[in-house]
């Protein structure tokens, strides 16, 4: 036989397979689930890495907030003059922004107040002024916010508690589009004067003030100025964010660990299974292909073939499912490792984040090796004689 692709070998190795239909069918089954499973938790990681760097990447990069005991008050607006006259502060503004807790859903969802003629810190708070009415209360909200709105018969506006019990009535304007999904799904924009009412906040007062520095390289040197300016205060840094995001990643990877190091546990059985050594028949099938003529090249070649027939399908039919799973279906439990299993967040969808490392880790640590376990075994029979393997 000469070396380039013999139709007649692998017609030859897929009747060999279907003459194993049910063992052949439980091992690209259980090697299916694997590399699901596997291809699954590296989309998740890929898309909320992503997801989370690009939402980091778009915060402030000094953020100062008021401390008292041990937790955040809110922030006297007259630092803001005095956060200005440091050198190397490019811009500063105050931010009025809370929670609120909306029990008929169970959720959390996230208020920025925003003024008409202010600076905007991010490019899509410049977006959503251009959407606000300020001649009234009024609102644009993500659209985890708006589904759940209209879930709860809010389709044209939302009655907010006070603190009081009093209820306040803002207009739904339209939806929040932020830089990243994660960012905005959750948000509800709308007047600082509204904001203040809802949450009773003072006129002199503001959650906290993100700082712009003119240099990305004297961000530390700034934060330190303002930090013994108010040795009450808490200055965080985009740096210190990244971080902090990375610690809590770092510590949900443990779990994603455990899962990756039991399916590779399993993958390997299930080689070293292959690989200790071929049925009696199996071998008796390779003695009388011998005596028939073929040579050892020529049984190793249609061995090759079964075994990149099952384990090419195998890591196909993963990464397919798995593109389905997490994308369409939005991973259900295995995307909670990640953001945790509170009731108190808007979903989101996974940002679609196609690495090609991952494919390519994924195909070496499953179709090779499945191969070679293939391979193996039926060589050591290939090199006997043809009436030893027989008998």
């Amino acid at each position: 036989m000469r070396n380039k692709i013999n139709l007649y070998v692998i017609e030859y190795a897929i009747n060999s397979l279907l003459r194993q239909k049910y063992k052949t069918f439980f091992v690209t089954f259980i090697l299916s689930i694997l590399v699901f499973l596997l291809s699954s938790l590296f989309f998740i990681t890929n898309s909320i890495k992503y997801e989370l760097k690009s939402t980091v990447d778009s915060l402030p990069e000094i953020t100062v907030q008021k401390i008292k005991a041990g937790r955040h008050y809110d922030i006297d607006i007259s630092v803001l003059d005095e956060i200005l006259q440091i050198t190397g502060v490019e811009s500063a503004v105050a931010r009025v922004w809370g929670y609120y807790y909306f029990e008929n859903a169970g959720v959390n969802f996230s208020i920025v107040g925003l003024d008409e003629y202010e600076e905007q810190y991010k490019n899509s708070f410049v977006e959503a002024v251009k959407g606000l009415d300020f001649s009234k209360p009024s609102m644009v909200v993500g659209e985890g916010v708006k589904k759940i709105m209209d879930k709860n018969y809010y389709r044209e506006y939302f009655n907010f508690i006070k603190p009081d019990g009093t209820l306040k009535r803002v207009d739904i304007g339209g939806l929040f589009k932020g830089e990243t999904e994660l960012e905005s799904n959750d948000v509800i924009v709308m007047s600082k004067e509204s904001v203040r009412e809802i949450f009773d906040m003072e006129e002199s007062k503001a959650t906290d003030i993100v700082v712009r520095v003119a240099n990305f390289n004297e961000v530390a040197k700034v934060a330190s100025k303002i930090k013994l300016l108010y040795p009450d205060s808490r200055v965080i840094t985009k740096d210190d964010l990244k971080i902090s995001y990375q610690n809590i990643f770092d510590y949900k990877s443990g779990l994603f660990l455990a899962l990756f190091v039991v399916s590779l546990f399993t993958f390997f059985i299930i080689v070293y299974d292959k690989a200790s050594g071929l049925s009696s028949e199996q071998k008796r099938e390779i003695g009388i292909l011998k005596a028939i003529g073929w040579r050892v090249n020529d049984v190793l070649r249609e061995k090759f073939y079964e075994g990149f027939i099952v384990s090419f399908f195998s890591y196909m039919m993963g990464i397919i499912l798995a593109l389905a799973f997490v994308y369409i279906l939005k991973a259900p439990l295995l995307q909670n490792i990640f953001t945790g299993y509170s009731q108190l967040k808007t979903s989101f969808n996974l940002p679609f984040v196609l690495d090609v490392q991952t494919l390519a880790l994924i195909f070496f640590l499953s179709v090779p090796i499945y191969i070679a376990a293939t391979i193996i075994p039926s060589w050591r029979s290939a090199t006997l004689e043809a009436d030893e393997v027989i008998r």
